[in-house]
């Protein structure tokens, strides 16, 4: 949700996924998030106020995933960053194109990972949208 407004019980109790960035998880979890273990605890706390699964976006350490049962880590590429303009617009989508291929949440937030670490490579936002056979030609995902 960006940007970043505090947001009701009564909507979030209807979220199946929410992905956040830093500032955001800060704000809608009323924890500040400034590392791994932090973020694990503000995907609790929003996890709580009925969120399904949280994926919390932590810039170049990737992304912190709670499905209410478990925490996982999705690590970022290391790239070089030039634009980060769209990088949670090119994560969101990616997580959304995953998802609608049938992908389990983490191979999805690992895909979405890819897409958003080559994002960041380039000036611009719509020009940075990586498509697919550039991700296959990095050797960043199978086919």
């Amino acid at each position: 949700p960006a940007p970043a407004t505090a947001l009701p019980k009564e909507l979030l109790e209807h979220v199946n996924i929410i992905t956040p960035n830093r500032t955001e998880a800060s704000m809608l979890s009323g924890f500040e998030v400034t590392d791994l273990e932090t973020a694990k605890e503000a995907a609790k706390r929003i996890h709580q106020m009925g969120v399904e699964n949280v994926v919390i976006t932590m810039g170049s350490l990737g992304a912190v995933v709670f499905t209410g049962k478990e925490y996982h880590l999705v690590p970022a590429h290391v790239v070089q960053t030039v634009d980060s303009t769209a990088a949670g617009d090119v994560f969101n989508g990616a997580l959304a194109v995953s998802l609608s291929e049938g992908k389990d949440l983490l191979d999805a937030v690992r895909f979405a990972c890819e897409a958003a670490a080559v994002s960041v490579t380039r000036l611009g936002a719509q020009s940075s949208i990586p498509y697919r056979n550039e991700l296959i030609a990095r050797k960043l995902i199978i086919d």
